[in-house]
């Protein structure tokens, strides 16, 4: 397996022989609005893609999109993206991303075969409480195969049961998390910050947990550097952070 954050929570995973690209997004840097009620107005996405468009799209052969909020498939990869690749998503979002042209999409209601490889869809909680109710329904994916270790995406969400659930029953070598800790004005973050990936750490000793989805959105304030700065402190020794653009294998 080979996996390479390309910025945010877009990643490019060379896994059971095939290219799959997660959540897509393509915009340039300050081309798209802020978020409101945030702790800034910064626009977004706050950093350039490390690569070319046309590198990262290169060899793909499936995209998996995680949910449909504007900074995990965006207007510039829609209208970038070839619409005969098979697109894997949560079953809400299936007659949307056949809106935008997609013209192979399977909707993952628990788990499918496709390759080789079977995907499973997890829930999550992009929050706490009322606010994860109005930010919608999340999803993350499992991908195993007889060639690879098992791997976790976890989305947009906070350390929540069905997350333990997911490790529980997946068993994965590798867990993604979306890190980031994105908070509004008020309510808690919706998305994992030191506190959560400690948890997983904790709760998956053996996997290795790489975190993402972090320095690209105006609301996302937990900073690479802070992280790897609690990562040494609590001796999270199965944490990695990677930059923008960075491979490993596994």
């Amino acid at each position: 397996m080979e996996f390479q954050l390309i910025r945010h929570s877009t990643l490019k995973i060379k896994f059971n022989n095939l290219t799959i690209l997660v959540d897509p997004m393509f915009s340039q840097k300050g081309s798209l609005a802020p978020v409101s009620n945030a702790a800034n107005d910064d626009r977004n996405p706050l950093v350039d893609l490390p690569v070319t468009v046309e590198e990262v799209i290169q060899d793909v052969d499936a995209l998996i999109v995680t949910h449909l909020h504007r900074d995990h498939l965006d207007d510039a990869a829609i209208q970038t993206l070839p619409k005969d690749l098979p697109v894997f998503c949560q079953p809400e979002d299936d007659l949307k991303l056949l809106d935008f042209g997609f013209t192979n999409v399977m909707k993952v209601q628990k788990e499918l075969e496709w390759s080789g490889i079977k995907l499973s869809r997890t829930g999550g909680r992009h929050g706490s409480g009322e606010l994860a109710e109005a930010m919608g329904q999340v999803s993350g994916f499992v991908l195993a195969s007889e060639t690879e270790e098992t791997l976790y995406i976890a989305g947009d969400t906070v350390w929540c049961d069905e997350v333990e659930d997911a490790i529980k029953t997946s068993k994965p070598k590798v867990i993604v998390l979306y890190g980031g800790e994105a908070q509004f004005l008020s309510g808690d973050p919706i998305t994992m910050g030191i506190n959560d990936i400690e948890k997983v750490s904790s709760f998956a000793p053996d996997s290795t947990i790489v975190v993402v989805h972090m320095e690209t959105w105006n609301h996302c304030l937990l900073k690479r550097s802070t992280l790897k700065e609690s990562v040494e402190a609590y001796e999270l020794t199965n944490v990695i952070v990677p930059e923008d653009g960075e491979k490993i294998n596994f």
